[in-house]
């Protein structure tokens, strides 16, 4: 006797800073799609910890309620009163689909790994929900001025807790770079904008709302596990080098190491140098340690990410996925291992050559790099005020 497969509910989630846009996606996936039910969370006062929920289908709204903000996360309102209510409607089966239209400043990545992986008084969400897609709406027209200023989300209500402190252009690229469709305005006309969104996410199928073609690229499916791997900064492959419509991407790679002295004066030319830049690098003094570069909005961020392959024994490589030992291994250098300088930067009017040039100035001379990891490590730990300090 064959198993009875379980037929899903899929879900597709929709994000993204500007309202207008995210609102017409939704709109239009509902509208679209057979019997399709939105749920939504508004956080517009997560700042006195609540949160505002409330579902709707085709005969207008339901299930409107005010829940509690827990812990100030908002993942954990997500897992505690979210995906109680995705499980009951699979269990209902009344709806064809499940649309989640996340909070302006919300990050599309932990959401979907608390609706693909969470659980509920011990039953997992997987065995009946699907990611069908992630859709971020998007208007190019806007983009590059936003990716260009450092407001934080708090200065425009666009928060997701109290202690949100992510800036709107670091909130915004990390969901375009998330999803697998962009939703643009029909009308939208801004060649660098659109431009600049290809380089940003190349491999995301960007659609036009209003053509009728936005629920067939949000259904054709989503993988969690590799989407999680394209921003996870160990494994994530950069975008690759451009120029369009005035627009243009480096990719910057070097093996030698970066004096950190050098790099963090430069930190003040580089970092507004581009719309987005990130990465991974590494510095002489902290020789072991690889690091994630993340600008947006004239920020950076840098993130320690665990160790290079090259300065663990050889037993400790089987605890890292096999993506990134395999990575290592094609790109293996003899001196180096695989510790390397990956960083991409994009922006519309970029100075190529004088980024470069700014970069290549930071690396090790041929005498620094004769003095070997003895003398790197004695060099002056600048980078103390975004790191940890070196123990």
């Amino acid at each position: 006797m064959s198993a009875v497969e379980v037929v899903k509910l899929p879900v597709v989630v929709v994000t993204g800073l500007h309202a207008d846009e995210r609102r017409a996606a939704v709109r239009e996936l509902a509208e679209t799609a057979v019997d399709a039910v939105v749920l939504r969370h508004d956080l517009r006062e997560a700042s006195r910890g609540l949160v505002h929920r409330e579902l709707r289908d085709a005969r207008g709204a339901f299930d409107r309620a005010e829940v509690p903000l827990l812990n100030d996360c908002p993942c954990c309102a997500l897992r505690e009163d979210l995906l109680p209510r995705l499980l009951e409607i699979a269990d209902e089966g009344r709806y064809g689909l499940a649309i989640v239209e996340l909070w302006g400043g919300s990050d599309p990545h932990p959401a979907v790994e608390v609706i693909a992986g969470g659980e509920v008084d011990g039953r997992c969400a997987a065995g009946a929900l699907e990611i069908a897609g992630v859709v971020a709406a998007v208007d190019p027209d806007r983009l590059i001025g936003e990716l260009s200023v450092p407001d934080d989300l708090v200065e425009h209500g666009e928060h997701t807790a109290r202690r949100d402190e992510r800036t709107r252009a670091e909130a915004l690229a990390h969901q375009i770079e998330y999803a697998t469709t962009l939703a643009v305005p029909r009308a939208a006309a801004h060649a660098p904008g659109l431009a600049l969104l290809r380089q940003l996410h190349a491999t995301a199928r960007a659609v036009r709302l209003g053509t009728g073609a936005l629920t067939r690229a949000a259904l054709g499916g989503f993988d969690v596990p590799a989407a999680r791997d394209r921003v996870n900064p160990a494994l994530a492959l950069l975008p690759q080098e451009g120029d369009e419509c005035g627009v243009a991407t480096l990719v910057w790679e070097r093996r030698r190491p970066l004096h950190p002295e050098r790099l963090h004066r430069a930190l003040d030319l580089l970092v507004p140098a581009a719309q987005r830049s990130r990465g991974r690098f590494w510095l002489a003094n902290r020789p072991e340690l690889m690091l994630a570069w993340d600008a947006a909005g004239a920020n950076l961020a840098v993130e320690e990410c665990g160790p290079w392959l090259t300065a663990l024994p050889d037993a400790a490589w089987e605890f890292y996925p096999p993506a990134r030992r395999a990575a290592a291994a094609l790109d293996w250098h003899p001196v180096h291992g695989d510790r390397v300088q990956q960083l991409s930067f994009t922006a519309e009017g970029l100075d190529v050559d004088g980024i470069t040039d700014l970069l290549d100035s930071c690396l090790l001379t041929d005498a620094e790099l004769a003095a070997g990891e003895p003398g790197w490590k004695a060099l002056p730990d600048a980078f103390e005020d975004l790191l940890e300090p070196i123990a």
